[in-house]
Order: C-alpha cells, then structure tokens, then sequence
C-alpha cells in the first residue's frame, strides 16, 4: 500500500528541473555612465538581459576602473574583466593591421558603411583574426567624421595647421606632419587636460567631443575639414572565458552583436547633433574648409594610407593587398561593394 502512494504521489507531483544557474558578466569601460557610447552599451545590456529573461546578468564598471586604454585587449585576454571596451588603435603591439587599416576608409561617410567595409576586409585577410586571437569580438564601431578642433589658433585653410601641435588618430600623424603641422597620438581620455593646460593646440575630433568631452571648456575652434574616420572591433571578451560559457548564454551574446553595433551608430549620430548645437550655444567659432583644400588633403591622406599599407610587409603583413580591396570596394557614392566577394 505504501509503495502504490508513494507512485500516485510521484505522478501527481512531477519533480520540477533544477533552476538554470544565473551567469553574471562584468562589462568594463574607460568612459562614464552619461558618454554616448555607455548609453549605447545600456541599450545592449537591456537587450542581453532581457533576452535572458533572468538567465544572464551584466555589470557595468564604468569611468577606467578597470580596464586601460593601450593594454585593454591584454587585459580582456587574461580575464581582467569578463567583456570590455577594446582600442586596437592604441595597442602597444600585436595589432599592425588593426590600426593602419582605419586610415582605408576614405569617400566613406556613414558608420554603417564604415562597418560594411571593415566586415568586407577582415573577411578577405585572415590576419585581421590572427590580432584578434583570444579575443570574441562582439561589435564593431565606427563614427562621426572628424573636424580639427583648436584651443587659441584659428584654422582657416591647410596652410594655418603649421606649427600646431594636435592630437590624432595613428592614420593621420604622417599627413598631418606632411601639412607642417605637429601630431602626437595619446588616448582620447588624456586629451582634455592636456588642453587646459596647453601641452596641445587641438585635437582631430568630431562635433560630438564639444559636449560628451567637454571640449568647450578648453577650445574656440573648429575647421571643418573632412576627414575619413574608420571602423574597428570595440567590443569584445576574453575568449576563454567566451568557451567557458553555455551555449545559450552565447548565442544571446551573439544575438546581441548587431544590436550594439546599431546602438553605437545610433548614440553616435545623435551625439554629433547634440554636439554641434551644444557649441553654438557655447560660442564655438566655426570654419569651412575650400574644396581646392579638401581636396589636396585627400590626395595626401590616400597616399599615405597607401604608404603605410606597403610598410606592413616589415611585419609580414600583406596590407597593399587589403589597401586594394578596400579601394576597389568604395563605391562613388560612397557605399560598399565588397571586391573581394566576386572573386
């Protein structure tokens, strides 16, 4: 009798599956919680989280508590924290193509076809991996193209960047060197202070540094020349511990990557126009740059983007060959037709 009771209890009541373990991921970044590009790193925290639906946890550690500017991938790579803000572009080492490869955009003009070009070229060099190895990438990002911004010195023509000391992206320091001027690479947070304090003329930046950096507080100036901007992977998480995670906590985080992308284009665009009404109101002196100039800037920036391309060989990398398809991918009006696709 007590073997037939314990059965009709055991059909009665199924035993219920054991709760999914929560799995809690830190996300760390350089900027502060208000940054245009945290806003867009919320929206996909809401997203992976909701996505969830209880199973995955992120926590945000904002403001460069953690992670550093020239070492993030490092630091991704040994576990510092789980997923992060990466920035190839101020890599130490490692990450050659990485870097000269965001001077190939040129005739680009929107982020989400700066994004297309930079798919089309990793998908072509198995060396855009090779910089990447130990790393999930989980966006990719580009931006608003950039201006010069200037502290006393007014910029009207090429000719009045001479002597001025600037901020700027690797890319950009030879053609600015060419145009007499005297450009130094330093991460984007430093530049502030190293205005106020005059160690800098001004800053290769777009619209959007006037409020998201506070760059009214120690500049007057923009010369609207347009320079091309690039994209590269900013987002990304050690790959170990990507391989330690559950299949369905990594397919939420794959889900997500499109998601962040267009977050980040979407903050970034809305940025520029906050930016740049944000200056006027704060008196920021405006330049338009002539098309004779503009376009004896892009013959040089073209040039020595190549340049630098053929100078990957030192390092065994084949950049002309990714220079070429990024150029024969550009279209006239400024998309994407991947070259590499019909071959």
């Amino acid at each position: 009798m007590k073997l037939l009771l314990t059965l009709l209890l055991f059909c009665t009541f199924p035993v219920m599956a054991p709760a999914q373990e929560v799995v809690q991921l830190s996300y760390a970044s350089p900027y502060s919680s208000h940054h245009p590009f945290s806003r867009a790193d919320q929206d996909w925290i809401d997203f992976v989280e909701a996505e969830g639906q209880g199973r995955l946890k992120i926590r945000a550690i904002w403001s460069g508590a953690l992670l550093s500017s020239d070492q993030s991938m490092t630091e991704l790579r040994h576990g510092v924290a789980d997923i992060g803000l990466i920035t190839p572009i101020y890599a130490k080492g490692g990450a050659h193509l990485l870097r000269r490869q965001t001077g190939f955009y040129s005739g680009i003009k929107t982020v989400e076809n700066q994004l297309a070009l930079y798919y089309c070229m990793a998908a072509h060099s198995e060396q855009f991996a090779l910089e990447l190895d130990g790393l999930k990438v989980l966006a990719v990002q580009g931006g608003n193209l950039p201006g010069i911004v200037t502290r006393d010195a007014a910029v009207q023509s090429l000719a009045d960047l001479r002597g001025l000391r600037i901020r700027a992206p690797t890319e950009l320091l030879p053609v600015l060197q060419e145009l007499g001027a005297d450009p130094v690479s330093m991460p984007m947070g430093e530049v502030y202070s190293a205005l106020a304090k005059g160690v800098l003329d001004g800053v290769v930046a777009p619209a959007d540094t006037f409020r998201s950096l506070h760059f009214t507080e120690v500049t007057k100036h923009f010369f609207t020349l347009e320079i091309p901007r690039g994209a590269y992977p900013a987002r990304a998480m050690g790959m170990r511990r990507w391989d330690s995670l559950p299949a369905d906590v990594q397919d939420i985080l794959n889900r997500g990557v499109p998601v962040w992308e267009a977050a980040l284009a979407r903050q970034t665009r809305e940025a520029q126009q906050t930016g740049l009404e944000f200056g006027v109101e704060q008196g920021m002196q405006f330049s338009a740059i002539s098309s004779q100039d503009q376009q004896k800037f892009d013959e040089i920036y073209l040039h020595d983007a190549r340049e630098n391309a053929i100078g990957l060989a030192a390092f065994g990398i084949d950049g002309d060959a990714v220079f070429q398809l990024a150029r024969a991918s550009v279209t006239p009006d400024g998309g994407v037709n991947c070259a590499g696709s019909n071959s």
